[in-house]
């Protein structure tokens, strides 16, 4: 990244958040706003030269060529920000919202795809599904370096250096840790993961974890449906878990995985005797490990486990999975397979994305 005339150069490191289980509750202490779920990324805006920054230092403007133009139009000709890149799609009308009406949301998926190797895809796709981004903070306005601002005036700052919101946004923010509280239950049927919390008062520490994110943790029951060898040959590596559709079919919605050594040959022992057959099946590529070996084992599906998650991704049904890697818990043999459905996991639909921002 080449040299900027601004007071805050590239790369620099965002500050982070610590992970804490409840919303802080010292009111006049914090500012809350969403937790967003996308991709990391600091703006830096000289003119007609933007630098768009990944958490780890890494250029990211090449696979968002679209937010570049957008950056350019929409944000004041000279500032730092930093925020998140998102891309939000139209779901389909659902019975359980309060219109019944389609939906504007996150889509995880349509992010990830984004980051791509080939030029003649990223073009395709940012036509197809192109990235807005959320701005929630502000490391420098023209001349000036906020870095030792307290958050408060860094806020004030953010709102001025958005011109338009048509693609670039400023999030919502409150000083209401009851309402605070509330997103955190709300908030995630618009795709997000949690909240937020900055002190009134800090400046902008980068690469320390003065922020707090709260994120959601829930518990939910699935079927063990296959099981995958561990890499090193000895045990379970990770459960395959499968939850019930209304049509009667078991979909694979994710996996377990991090057990230790005693425990994969524990699993293993318990397992063996559900298997299905001597075959193993194809499983899906890893979009982040393409040389992982995803051919998996599986069980006739009778045995029911309690899993930890966080989040679900995907818009339909047919598409929806546990977001990231989940935990083991423990066996539930009180629990009939056939109860193992998806609506254990609703999660509310009745907010748009557009609820979640700074009004427009």
């Amino acid at each position: 990244m080449g040299r900027m005339d601004l007071p805050v150069q590239p790369p620099i490191e965002p500050m982070l958040a610590k992970a804490q289980v409840k919303v802080p509750d010292d009111a006049g202490v914090w500012s809350y706003e969403p937790k967003w779920d996308g991709f990391r990324a600091l703006v830096f805006r000289d003119g007609d030269d933007v630098v768009l920054q990944s958490r780890n230092g890494k250029e990211l403007g090449r696979y968002f060529p679209e937010l570049l133009d957008a950056l350019r139009d929409e944000l004041v000709d000279r500032c730092v920000l930093d925020g998140e890149v998102v891309v939000p799609r139209e779901i389909a009308a659902d019975a359980r919202s309060k219109t019944g009406r389609g939906r504007i949301r996150l889509d995880w998926e349509s992010l990830s795809q984004r980051i791509h190797p080939a030029q003649s895809r990223i073009t395709m796709l940012a036509q197809q599904t192109p990235a807005h981004f959320i701005g929630f903070d502000a490391l420098a306005t023209g001349d000036r370096s906020l870095l030792k601002e307290p958050f408060r005036v860094r806020r004030e700052a953010l709102a001025e250096a958005v011109n338009k919101k048509r693609w670039c946004h400023v999030t919502r923010s409150t000083e209401d840790p009851a309402l605070a509280t509330e997103w955190l239950k709300t908030f995630e049927g618009a795709g997000l993961d949690g909240v937020i919390a900055k002190r009134l008062d800090g400046p902008y520490l980068p690469g320390k974890r003065e922020m707090v994110k709260v994120k959601h943790h829930r518990d939910a029951d699935c079927v063990a449906m296959g099981y995958r060898i561990h890499k090193s040959g000895e045990g379970i590596g990770s459960i395959l878990l499968g939850l019930y559709r209304d049509d009667g079919e078991l979909q694979m919605v994710g996996g377990a995985a991090s057990f230790t050594a005693k425990d994969r040959l524990k699993l293993l022992r318990e397992l063996e005797p559900l298997r299905e057959g001597d075959e193993m099946r194809e499983g899906d590529p890893s979009r982040w490990n393409s040389a992982a070996d995803k051919r998996w084992i599986p069980l006739r599906p009778e045995k029911v486990c309690e899993v930890a998650y966080d989040q679900m991704e995907g818009n339909s049904v047919e598409g929806r999975r546990f977001r990231h890697a989940v935990k083991f818990l423990r066996w539930r043999p009180d629990r009939d397979p056939s109860s193992c459905t998806f609506d254990q996991l609703d999660t509310p639909l009745n907010y748009d994305l557009y609820d979640v921002l700074e009004a427009q």
